[in-house]
């Protein structure tokens, strides 16, 4: 008895599975067929395409052989994740493509728009296909839709992260030069600080400057905040703390005191360092 309930449920799960598996062939026929068009189209299609983003000025940074290099390559791999349904290639594009138009001063929202309109020129071409079968072009809207959303925000989050990247690198940078920790002579480091210091800028300036003793081996620091606009009271009070005790990552204790000088609202901090 128990066998053959297990055999009729079993029975019912299968019956259950042809719908599913029938929809996920009729989506995969549609998408082969919408393919198909835009690969017969393309030369027609990418001409369109380019125009659009000319008319609504998007990529101004660009020449117009570039915008159509590009355009040749992005819709190639968008067709390609339509017809495979994996993304990795478009991915790997994307980030490419940011590499190269971030530094020309392309915005997001312009990479985002060019995609957009993309999709618009294809789906405009679909309408103009099955204009006369209504039945057939819902059947394929509804199979392209849900890719063409899916690679919108593949490209769209591949440009963001590219420039987030970039942004954090362009920080890193700016720090750097603004806080540069000078050798003045053997084992003797000036650190000239210029502009606002708050408490995330501070942390900073302490890791460069351990970076710098360590690299160095540097016996007397010299930190110049002549050129400080500004700093709020927990900063005040880490500089001379930091020059009056040993500095986390110096093994032995600071084998001098502190010296400072406040002429002409100069301030001198020395640190000395054990050799």
């Amino acid at each position: 008895m128990a066998q053959v309930e297990q055999s009729v449920k079993g029975t019912f799960r299968s019956t259950d599975q042809i719908p599913e598996l029938s929809r996920i062939n009729v989506a995969s026929e549609l998408l082969r067929e919408l393919v198909a068009h835009l690969r017969q189209n393309r030369t027609q299609l990418r001409e369109e395409w380019v125009t659009r983003i000319s008319e609504t000025r998007l990529l101004t940074a660009m020449t117009k052989d570039e915008i159509f290099a590009e355009a040749t390559s992005v819709y190639d791999s968008y067709v390609e994740a339509l017809e495979t349904g994996t993304f990795e290639a478009l991915q790997a594009y994307a980030r490419n493509l940011s590499e190269r138009i971030i530094p020309r001063g392309v915005e997001t929202h312009e990479v985002v728009g060019i995609v957009l309109l993309l999709r618009d020129v294809l789906a405009r071409s679909l309408f103009a296909k099955y204009q006369t079968d209504f039945r057939k072009l819902n059947r394929i809207l509804d199979a392209y839709e849900p890719a063409a959303n899916r690679i919108a925000n593949t490209v769209a989050v591949g440009f963001v992260q590219e420039r987030e990247r970039v942004i954090r690198q362009q920080q890193e940078a700016i720090r750097e030069l603004s806080t540069p920790v000078l050798q003045v002579r053997e084992r003797l480091l000036i650190l000239p600080i210029i502009g606002v210091i708050d408490p995330q800028r501070a942390r900073q300036l302490t890791e460069q400057l351990l970076r710098g003793i360590r690299t160095n081996r540097a016996k007397v620091v010299v930190i110049d905040i002549t050129g400080v606009a500004a700093m709020d009271a927990t900063v005040a009070n880490h500089l001379p703390e930091f020059a009056c005790e040993p500095p986390r990552g110096v093994e032995r204790p600071c084998s001098h005191r502190t010296k400072h000088g406040a002429e002409n609202g100069k301030l001198d901090v020395l640190v000395g360092v054990p050799e």
